[in-house]
């Protein structure tokens, strides 16, 4: 017989994203319409161990919609990563006559939460918000639509000043594991390659991006680098360049935090409604252990260990697209 839930508790963990508090807004009233109480956990895991909770009503999540970040606040805790630390957390929730939990964030967020679930036979719902757009079974993650736009953004200004100075720009995004931020920031701005952890692992590819002629008709040229290990980032690439290439003068621009800021975009806030409101279907549905994701424009519920343990695959049409249009 599934329990019957009266109170969730909702919190975001790990980096911060764009249209988390879409989610949380989301979240708070879809619980209310359906008669069951919210209560917000602030900075994630820590404020659950260290009881940083607050009951919320409709009137805690007016006019935020449109803010970027999270009012709920995001912080670290390596205790949560102990069972002693999961202990403590269960023992809160249960303090708090919290029934079931909400959790928005990225791999390591949703990696707690699965512990946490499983050890307790505890009911936890994800949603991915990461700016990375790399947990498996969903097509987008909250926050990738509105840094991608900030990237390009960004790089059309840059574009201006390597025009006039005709160098070569590496210009470094967000994306350890990922590449989907570059190689789409790379399309979306007119860039004329994109460097990526998954590609990289295969093939040389600056050698390869020089070798076939990269440059040969333009006086300035942006290349983006994800910041993974892997590629070597933006200042690993150009060191390369500097002694392998020193025809070329090169600059590096490196975007950081810059990429998780903002107001979300339209494309974010209905995602992040959307799967605010089917998370808490979800667990009226007793369902449990599942990430909401969405395909091909559909809710769907991905079960954690395939959203953790199974790594998204990069659209390899999209690395041809991007050879085709740079030439």
């Amino acid at each position: 017989m599934s329990q019957i839930i009266k109170c969730i508790g909702v919190l975001t963990s790990g980096g911060d994203a764009p249209g988390m508090n879409a989610a949380i807004r989301a979240i708070t009233r879809a619980a209310i319409y359906n008669g069951i109480a919210v209560k917000g956990i602030y900075r994630g895991y820590r404020g659950l161990i260290t009881n940083e909770i607050e009951e919320f009503k409709t009137q805690n999540v007016s006019n935020i919609i449109q803010r970027g970040g999270t009012i709920l606040k995001t912080a670290r805790c390596e205790e949560f990563r102990t069972q002693e630390g999961r202990k403590r957390a269960y023992e809160m929730l249960c303090r708090e006559q919290i029934d079931a939990l909400v959790v928005i964030g990225g791999d390591g967020s949703l990696t707690g939460a699965r512990l946490l679930a499983q050890e307790y036979n505890y009911p936890i719902v994800g949603l991915p918000g990461t700016i990375d757009n790399d947990l498996y079974g969903t097509d987008i993650t909250i926050g990738y639509d509105t840094a991608l736009n900030t990237v390009m953004e960004c790089v059309d200004k840059i574009r201006d000043t390597a025009s006039s100075h005709e160098r070569l720009f590496f210009i470094e995004v967000m994306g350890r594991d990922a590449g989907f931020l570059a190689l789409n920031g790379a399309i979306a701005s007119g860039a004329e390659a994109a460097i990526i952890p998954e590609i990289s692992l295969e093939k040389d590819q600056l050698a390869e991006m020089i070798e076939t002629g990269f440059r040969k008709s333009k006086n300035s040229s942006i290349v983006l680098v994800a910041e993974s290990e892997v590629t070597g980032g933006a200042i690993g690439v150009a060191e390369r360049v500097k002694n392998e290439y020193p025809q070329f003068e090169v600059r590096v621009s490196i975007l950081g935090h810059l990429q998780r800021g903002g107001s979300p975009s339209a494309q974010d806030r209905i995602l992040a409604t959307r799967m605010g409101v089917a998370a808490i279907d979800a667990l009226l549905d007793d369902q449990r252990n599942v990430m909401i994701g969405i395909q091909n424009g559909e809710i769907v519920h991905v079960p954690f260990a395939k959203a953790i343990k199974n790594d998204k695959p990069i659209n390899r049409d999209l690395l041809n697209t991007l050879r085709i249009v740079s030439m």
